[in-house]
């Protein structure tokens, strides 16, 4: 059964100089959209994690919602939303992935999840180190991450994931390369990860 996915975009894209980094274009068409294409066929459903106002994502078509915790806390306060948002839908599981990774693996929610115990993380690596933010996570945990962060000032993935129990599951780097700055966005064109990977999804 595939799991539902949150999309975390709640991040200020201060590096991009503000604004929604995106809905930004990449090849023709918005960042998300990219990302959109990679994921829809692997979940069943899509959250979009965005402090923004709704409407800015009207025409993807999936729900909006802004982080649970106020006051911009990152990733983390993204991934507590995903996980709130699939439990009350009666998932166990939420595969989350970043709005500015469009170049994602076609089988990332099957490989996170193949062997995978119910009450265990999956999260995806390269060679050279983790992507934590990329993951398949048990919806039951929400509850413990929403008082680590509210009770115990914890704010970092890398930092949560240290008390729970994580698999990593290895894929290749170029499916994780993010964008984080206009100079980037524009070299995504010129590389070749991003030719080679664009010809495998077409």
């Amino acid at each position: 059964m595939k799991p539902p996915c949150v999309i975390l975009a709640g991040g200020r894209s201060s590096r991009m100089g503000g604004g929604d980094k995106c809905l930004l274009p990449l090849d023709g068409k918005p960042m998300l959209a990219h990302v959109l294409d990679r994921v829809s066929p692997q979940v069943c459903a899509i959250l979009i994690n965005s402090n923004s106002a709704p409407d800015v994502f009207a025409s993807f078509g999936w729900p909006v919602l802004p982080d649970v915790l106020a006051g911009f806390q990152g990733p983390l306060a993204g991934l507590l939303t995903g996980m709130a948002w699939a439990a009350q839908a009666g998932a166990t599981h939420v595969l989350s992935v970043a709005c500015d990774t469009p170049f994602l693996p076609p089988d990332l929610s099957q490989r996170l999840g193949a062997g995978l115990s119910r009450g265990d993380i999956a999260i995806a690596r390269d060679d050279a180190r983790s992507h934590p933010v990329i993951g398949l996570w048990p919806t039951a945990l929400a509850p413990r991450l929403a008082r680590d962060m509210e009770q115990n000032g914890i704010r970092g993935v890398h930092q949560w994931l240290r008390g729970q129990s994580v698999r990593e599951v290895s894929f290749d780097a170029a499916h994780f390369r993010n964008i984080n700055t206009r100079d980037e966005l524009n070299q995504a064109f010129q590389s070749t990860p991003y030719f080679h990977l664009r010809e495998r999804t077409q």
